[in-house]
């Protein structure tokens, strides 16, 4: 008996829809309703992004390269336009201050 093979074989394809935001940035993502626009999130494992860090807006805190977490954008938003952000925050934005406090001395990148 042979091992069971878990990867489709060559030219074989369980699902060839593309998902509501493959059009723009790579897709693979969803579209959510956050302070009254549709925004696209996706997630991204940051192994692509080696050396590459991003500070989340909802904490503040940096996300080192490596670490798993979501790139958002407005749906009528630009490539500049687009915030990486901890899942956690992401999903915590409406519990969250509309203010981040920052120390005196702390970078604003």
């Amino acid at each position: 008996m042979s091992p069971r093979r878990n990867r489709p074989r060559g030219g074989e394809s369980h699902d060839e829809r593309p998902g509501p935001a493959s059009g723009r940035y790579g897709g693979g993502g969803d579209t959510e309703s956050w302070q009254g626009e549709e925004w696209s999130v996706r997630p991204v494992s940051g192994a692509s992004a080696q050396g590459k860090r991003y500070r989340c807006p909802g904490c503040d805190q940096e996300i080192p390269s490596g670490v798993p977490h979501l790139v958002t954008w407005p749906e009528f938003g630009g490539i500049d336009d687009r915030r990486h952000w901890h899942k956690a925050c992401w999903n915590a934005k409406d519990r969250r201050t509309t203010r981040v406090q920052r120390s005196r001395n702390a970078p604003r990148h």
